[in-house]
């Protein structure tokens, strides 16, 4: 019976590697056989389940997020190592110029231990310029309320306007001291709303009014 499994898993193995091209790692791969990732297809049963459609939708996001920091760490060891990396890594990547420089730049601006698994590499690129401390300050940021990248710009930008603009017609700035457990719980109904802390307290006093 022993052996009839091992003949039975080493055919599953066997009918893998048919259909999936040797340049995909296996760690990448799906665990259901009849899922197949190809170099330019992916096949999916028909019966697929919708969270298992999700996993997968997930693992695709991750590795094409995670290709720019590896191409971003490839091109930066090989400034160390190799004359004419760009050149080379043009013909390799199929990769204009400007984007690999883009990568290579943000996989600098962060070692390893500073890059935030929770976001994108784009959301490390919008602070990438950055002094580091601020860096860290806005990641954690889009970290908590659950930021997109753009949503984040936008936080940026509306920080670093200049103090002598005025609002705008009909509107008017509060400030507010608040204990810390407070903005807390306010941060935590905020999520949970899939709004913004500012969007949530306004909600709330309109409701209010």
């Amino acid at each position: 019976m022993a052996t009839d499994l091992l003949k039975g898993r080493s055919k599953e193995t066997h009918r893998r590697s048919e259909r999936v091209p040797a340049e995909i790692p296996a760690a990448l791969l799906p665990d259901d056989a009849s899922i197949a990732m190809e170099r330019t297809r992916l096949r999916l049963p028909e019966n697929l389940p919708l969270d298992e459609w999700c996993r997968i939708g997930d693992r695709i996001l991750s590795i094409s997020d995670s290709s720019a920091w590896w191409i971003g760490d490839w091109l930066a060891f090989g400034q160390q190592q190799y004359r004419d990396r760009y050149q080379r890594a043009m013909r390799e990547t199929m990769l204009d110029y400007q984007t690999l420089r883009n990568y290579v730049w943000v996989a600098k601006k962060f070692a390893p231990s500073r890059r935030r698994e929770k976001l994108t590499f784009q959301h490390h690129m919008e602070v990438a310029g950055l002094p580091e401390e601020q860096q860290n300050h806005w990641l954690d940021f889009a970290e908590r309320f659950k930021w997109s990248r753009n949503e984040l710009r936008r936080q940026i930008k509306a920080s670093t306007a200049p103090d002598e603009i005025t609002p705008r017609t009909g509107e008017v700035e509060l400030s507010l001291r608040l204990a810390e457990n407070r903005v807390r719980r306010w941060e935590e109904a905020a999520q949970q709303s899939n709004k913004s802390l500012t969007d949530w307290i306004s909600a709330v006093l309109d409701s209010a009014a």
